[in-house]
């Protein structure tokens, strides 16, 4: 069996469900994809008036296995608390899809797919994407689907980029939007810490340039240090703190040595260490690439308001207190554009000590936000 032959296998033994484009996309660069795939995930029933269809735009590290096993962990979906039947998002009452982003590895076209053109593993031939290419596909997906307008964009971090990308650029084919704990661009800061975890990929030996495959290594350790530093961001000092505090890792007493001496750092190993089993490291390279460019104030003349004027779609932007990657200061910038421009929007700030993760957790009054939000625009979509 072909290298080629044995990678398409394997992706597309864990992607699910897969829409095969024959026909080009032009990406925001100017490359063009000859054709392309989405692999995603579809919950509950798309009702005769294709009405009731939400989407859920996944994270930088997520997938679109939101609300099922996962296929590689075998770990539950990382939104099982909030989507299922009987739950806030209901799939006895709404159609759910979620896909695997462009730039992705399990199952979307990306650098870990095969080049039609060389029958080998895309690597670093793969063109740069940004937030905009994402969505590019993830609207031939819903065409495919056959739904004109969704009743819901939904999702956090990325997913939230993903979600203001639909709403400005597809605004009469978004009836509500819900961008959680996310920025109209990202800051310095947050470009920083990508940085750190892209040079620690290129640093690994085994990342071969971005062809590993062809080497058939894999630049784990790279990879793992990345994944390290990018969860610290995700949670909060008080967070760390109640959850390890300085507490010792299976000892009394310190070793004087560099092993993992400390609970927290047991912890970071281990996030590293289970992460590359399911992530491409050329893949973390593209998403993360694609986030650092995401302005969207500036694909409007510099104003954000007027990447909202005259839209007609209900936002709800919920923000939490403790999370320092998308601070609640970022959610204001997108709620004052709205106001500027008279935009339907509601905003809540959770009070959280979790992070960034908070809009990953069981938290009652995001869910709760959530909730009226959802049921209010159900109301006026008349799926009551």
């Amino acid at each position: 069996m072909s290298l080629s032959e044995t990678i398409r296998r394997a992706n597309d033994a864990a992607a699910g469900q897969v829409l095969v484009v024959d026909a080009p996309l032009t990406l925001e660069s100017g490359a063009v994809l000859p054709s392309y795939r989405v692999a995603y995930q579809t919950y509950g029933r798309l009702n005769a008036a294709k009405s009731n269809a939400i989407l859920v735009c996944h994270a930088l590290t997520g997938d679109q296995f939101v609300a099922d096993t996962h296929p590689i962990t075998g770990k539950p979906g990382w939104w099982t608390t909030l989507i299922g039947p009987g739950l806030l998002i209901d799939t006895d009452r709404y159609f759910v899809i979620c896909s695997n982003v462009l730039g992705g590895c399990l199952g979307t076209t990306g650098p870990r797919e095969v080049n039609p053109a060389t029958g080998q593993p895309w690597g670093l031939d793969f063109p740069v994407i940004t937030i905009g290419d994402m969505v590019a596909a993830q609207v031939s997906l819903i065409d495919h689907l056959g739904i004109d307008q969704l009743f819901c964009a939904l999702g956090g971090s990325m997913g939230g980029m993903q979600v203001l990308k639909w709403a400005t650029a597809h605004p009469d084919r978004v009836f509500a939007a819900v961008p959680l704990a996310t920025a109209s661009r990202h800051s310095a800061q947050n470009i920083a810490f990508h940085e750190v975890g892209r040079q620690a990929i290129m640093a690994d030996p085994d990342w071969c340039g971005g062809s590993y495959f062809l080497e058939d290594k894999r630049p784990e350790r790279g990879l793992a240090v990345a994944r390290m530093a990018a969860h610290i961001t995700y949670l909060s000092e008080v967070a760390l703190h109640r959850k390890f505090g300085r507490n010792l890792q299976d000892r009394q007493q310190i070793s004087y040595g560099f092993e993992a001496d400390f609970q927290v750092e047991s912890y970071l190993r281990h996030q590293g260490a289970s992460f590359v089993e399911r992530f491409d490291a050329n893949s973390y390279l593209y998403i993360t690439r694609a986030t650092d460019y995401f302005d969207l104030a500036a694909e409007h003349g510099g104003r954000l308001a007027e990447a909202f004027r005259g839209t007609q779609v209900r936002f709800c932007v919920i923000s939490f207190t403790s999370d320092w990657l998308y601070p609640t200061s970022e959610s204001r910038v997108i709620v004052h554009a709205l106001n500027a421009v008279a935009g339907n929007v509601s905003f809540v700030e959770i009070a959280t000590d979790a992070g960034h993760d908070a809009f990953l957790l069981h938290e009652p009054e995001f869910f709760a936000t959530l909730q009226g939000f959802i049921d209010g625009c159900a109301r006026h979509r008349g799926l009551t």
